[in-house]
């Protein structure tokens, strides 16, 4: 068996309680469905944190090469979030609150250049789950309790099932790698333990991929384009 990492439990613990107290106090606000509909079945939404247009609504999980993140109109109240943010020293990319309700199930899928060697990563931060949600990484299952944190590859074919009686609600953080994010990482892995995995890409997701890069319509989405039409 190889020894790439799928995932890291860092070593870093979050107060729960301070934690679901900020999220109660968006509970009410506007949860937007997710956008990849294909993916799940059953409830799966989300409100942003920080969005490139400063509205909670606006939760999709990437940005245009010109695009900057700029904290919500939510994010001021949730003085813990921005606390947990502000430590953390590293760009983000999309900083969203994803809940999945109960009885709901994210298909397996993978999420394309999401894995610490391509230099942007992603982060889960529980705030409510339950001992009943089965997350599946590359083919294992990961048991993500309240107030830690997790990094995930997503370029590992992951699912989850929400098999419990109470909604699952992370905080879920995409970055860009830097000095302070390989200190982080590299203290609990070796750096050749992150490669990307050898996959044969399915035209689903090909023809995704390129309708996305098309949409971004930057140079370097133009330069991948031109290499998948090869």
């Amino acid at each position: 068996m190889d020894n790439l990492i799928r995932s890291i439990k860092f070593p870093l613990v979050f107060d729960v309680e301070r934690l679901q107290k900020d999220l109660q106090k968006i509970m009410a606000k506007k949860w937007v469905a997710h956008y990849n509909t294909n993916d799940y079945s059953g409830q799966w939404t989300s409100i942003a944190l920080m969005s490139q247009t400063g509205r909670s609504d606006t939760i999709y999980g990437f940005l245009r090469d010109d695009e900057k993140l700029v904290p919500t109109e939510i994010l001021d109240s949730c003085t813990y979030f921005k606390e947990i943010l502000d430590g953390f020293l590293f760009e983000k990319t999309s900083v969203r609150l994803l809940q999945l309700a109960v009885g709901a199930v994210i298909k397996p899928h993978t999420d394309n250049c999401l894995g610490y060697e391509d230099n942007f990563f992603r982060l889960h931060i529980p705030i409510i789950t339950n001992s009943e949600v089965e997350f599946i990484l590359d083919g294992n299952r990961l048991i993500m309790n309240e107030g830690e944190c997790w990094y995930i590859d997503a370029n590992f074919t992951h699912s989850v099932a929400n098999r419990g009686t109470k909604d699952r609600i992370h905080l879920v953080i995409d970055g860009i790698r830097n000095d302070w994010t390989d200190a982080l990482f590299y203290k609990e892995a070796a750096q050749d333990q992150f490669v990307q995995p050898a996959r044969i890409m399915s035209e689903k997701e090909q023809e995704a991929m390129m309708a996305e890069l098309t949409r971004m319509n930057t140079p370097a989405a133009i330069a991948i384009l031109k290499e998948l039409g090869k």
